[in-house]
This record gives C-alpha cells, structure tokens and sequence, in this order.
C-alpha cells in the first residue's frame, strides 16, 4: 500500500536517491548522457539540496516503509519536483502522488496547477489534463536540454 507523508528532515538523503536514479536512469530514454550528467551530477552538496528539500516540503511516498518517490505543491500552483523511484515506475505511485496533488490544490483553491516538465514525464502529465503551454530550452550546468511548461486549470471549490 502507498502511504503519502509530508516530509522529514531526515528524508533529503533518500530523496536525492530518488531524484539522482530517476534521472539516470529513466530520463536516460529521452537525454543524453552528458545531459543526465549536468542535471543529476556526481558530486552535489547535499547541504544544498537538504536546503532545497527544505524549502520545497514535498510530499513522500513510501511503500513498506521504503521511499519511492515525491512531489510537492507549492502556494502558487507550482509542482516545482515529481519523481518516481525507478524501481517502482508503473506501480501507481506517481498516480497516488498526483492525486494527492489535485485534492491539495482543491482544498487550498489553487485555480492553476503549473510545472516545468521533462520530455519523459509529458506523457504522465498529459494523462491528469495538463497541457504544454510552451517548449523550452533550460541550461543545466552548460548543457541545454528540452522541457515544457504545463498547466492545468483546476475547479476551485465552491464555483
């Protein structure tokens, strides 16, 4: 069973697990390998990332106890992180964080729900009615690589 929990101090090791892999590895389908390398590189200061875990607070999914992915929400509407361990692609995690994602927005009236996509999780986006505002190119520690702005008009409560 999926369990959705707000986020521990304790969690950034694990988290950047997550994040390093799926980007490595999953993300590998669609970038190269010099790209994966600018945006998961070896050697990253985890300080800095706790600090990015910090800010962000996301949301982690745990399955037995073991942590197989997260996401956050942040007040303006923005999805900021969204990984899925990759071990545990296709096994609705990514379907239970999102979820867990819509209700929030629903509960705190977020009209807009925006996030700045890679070319393998448009798919997964397209499934829950987001869609590609526009294409881009970002530069990553000096590589160039392809992502999309997408949004999501929600109901908000009451209308």
């Amino acid at each position: 069973m999926i369990k959705i929990r707000q986020y521990k101090e304790g969690d950034s090791a694990a988290l950047w697990q997550v994040f390093f892999n799926t980007v490595r590895i999953v993300n590998a389908r669609d970038y190269s390998l010099a790209q994966v390398k600018a945006w998961a590189p070896e050697s990253f200061d985890m300080r800095v990332w706790q600090n990015k875990m910090s800010d962000l607070q996301p949301f982690v999914a745990e399955v037995d106890d073991v942590i197989v992915g997260y996401c956050d929400l942040q007040p303006d509407g923005l999805i900021d992180h969204f990984f899925c361990h990759h071990e545990y692609q296709g096994q609705g995690i990514g379907r239970a964080l999102m979820n867990h994602i819509l209700r929030l927005a629903d509960e705190r009236g977020v009209a807009r729900l925006y996030s700045y996509v890679s070319v393998t999780a448009k798919p997964f986006f397209e499934r829950y009615a987001f869609s590609a505002v526009n294409e881009q190119i970002v530069t990553i520690r000096g590589e160039k690589l392809i992502n999309y702005v997408m949004e999501r008009q929600c109901l908000v409560s009451g209308e």
